[in-house]
């Protein structure tokens, strides 16, 4: 995670066979937009959601590619809650102060995090990526 120091990041954690699947395209969208003002996403594919990511690591990166034009850096599979979740999701999770420290509930719930490294924000599934485009601005032109 050390290559994304200094950047803005937005952690999501995502699935190619969900209802939220179409925020992909929106996802690149901002990615595009931002990303030479040193803005990043991070999609991290999980199956813990209604087994809705059954792929392996390169179908879903052929997946988002091909159908959404996919440029930013997808990881590979992991798990955001419990004994085997990923490193970083316990700290996301426990890092929005004005949030639960609740598990995931669903596929695309997503994370800005500032150049600092603190927690902006987290966003609901259902919380359409250009509705907090403007925390984004806020946050490269701040850098917290």
């Amino acid at each position: 995670m050390s290559d994304f120091q200094g950047k803005v990041v937005l952690v999501v954690n995502t699935a190619s066979k969900c209802c939220y699947t179409y925020q992909f395209a929106a996802l690149e969208d901002l990615y595009k937009k931002y990303q030479e003002a040193g803005f990043v996403i991070l999609g991290f594919p999980s199956n813990q959601f209604g087994y809705q990511e059954p792929g392996t690591n390169e179908e879903i990166l052929e997946f988002c590619q091909i159908n959404y034009g996919v440029t930013f850096p997808m990881f590979e599979k992991i798990d955001v809650n419990g004994e085997t979740e990923y490193p970083l999701y316990p700290y996301l999770k426990n890092s929005v102060p004005e949030t639960e420290a609740a598990d995931i509930s669903w596929n695309f719930t997503k994370f800005l995090i500032g150049k600092d490294g603190k927690t902006i924000g987290r966003y609901a599934p259902k919380v359409e990526p250009n509705e907090f485009e403007d925390d984004i601005r806020l946050a490269l032109q701040t850098g917290k």
